[in-house]
């Protein structure tokens, strides 16, 4: 019997690292309005676990508004790290705490490590190189 799949969230949380230089964080942002815009009627918002808006303070605002489910989605390029393995795990499991009325459900491992994410790097380092037609 297989596992039953995760029930469909009512929100996202991109989880960044961060940084004090707003511009690292536009393509975060960016990517989180291509979200929105494609899943309208669910809440898509952005966290980081530095120099920024926290996971605490976007499950605040979530449950604010009532119970829910997240899907925390770990916004990083490598798998490697304390903060993929660790920090992560860690910062999801002490927001739960603090907040029974989500359900916060932590996405495996790095999103860098997605085949289509890895594909769309590829493509866009062989544009870059000028290895593909840009137009």
């Amino acid at each position: 019997m297989s596992a039953a799949p995760p029930p469909r969230p009512d929100a996202i949380v991109l989880l960044a690292h961060g940084s004090p230089d707003p511009d690292w964080m536009l393509p975060v942002e960016r990517c989180a309005a291509l979200i929105q815009a494609q899943a309208p009627g669910c809440r898509v918002h952005v966290a980081t676990l530095e120099q920024g808006r926290s996971l605490q303070d976007v499950a605040a605002e979530l449950a604010a508004a009532g119970p829910c489910e997240v899907a925390v989605i770990p916004f990083f390029l490598s798998p490697g790290g304390r903060h993929v393995k660790r920090d992560l795990p860690a910062v999801v499991a002490a927001t739960q705490a603090a907040f029974p009325g989500l359900r916060l459900q932590l996405g495996p491992g790095a999103i860098g490590m997605d085949p289509d994410v890895l594909a769309a790097l590829a493509a866009a380092a062989l544009r870059r190189a000028g290895l593909v037609d840009l137009s």
